[in-house]
């Protein structure tokens, strides 16, 4: 099996994008997304999840107090906005733009707990595969509005004109 590239994402702490080695021929192609043995997917399995989202749609913001997410888009594109929303953290308060879809090169996305998340479908409908190392408790749910005045993140606006 082919070895991902695993790449810190130095804008947050703790927030990871595992590059993917995609094994194409004339038959379509094959993907390794986790594995249980892989120290990327260290705190384990507790569910599987899928979201289909219409252009355009956005949902934000998500917290979590322990649970860990790793996102994968299928299919379309998506806007990912994380912050960091844990005091004790040297990234503490720092917001940063990914964008993950079927066109880009494709990665998996390690979100850890306290780390606020959410996304927007800018590339046609879109399909969101996530795991989480637990599963649904709506103890461990947070949401903090779209609009939040500390986060500052404009999710309505569109691409930049250059």
């Amino acid at each position: 099996m082919s070895i991902a590239i695993v790449q810190e994402c130095l804008e947050i702490e703790g927030v990871v994008l595992k590059k993917l080695q995609r094994h194409a021929d004339e038959r379509g192609f094959f993907l390794e997304l986790i594995r249980q043995n892989d120290p990327f997917f260290a705190e384990g399995f507790g569910q599987l999840s899928h979201s289909k989202m219409y252009p355009g749609v956005a949902k934000a913001w998500h917290i979590h107090k322990t649970q860990v997410d790793w996102w994968y888009v299928a299919l379309g594109r998506l806007k990912v906005g994380l912050s960091d929303r844990r005091p004790d953290s040297p990234t503490f308060g720092r917001t940063i733009t990914l964008f993950l879809g079927e066109d880009l090169e494709p990665a998996v996305l390690k979100i850890p707990p306290g780390v606020a998340h959410g996304c927007k479908a800018i590339g046609g409908v879109s399909h969101l595969f996530y795991v989480t190392s637990s599963i649904y408790n709506p103890e461990e749910e947070g949401r903090i509005p779209h609009d939040d005045p500390e986060i500052g993140y404009d999710w309505k606006s569109g691409a930049t004109i250059k």
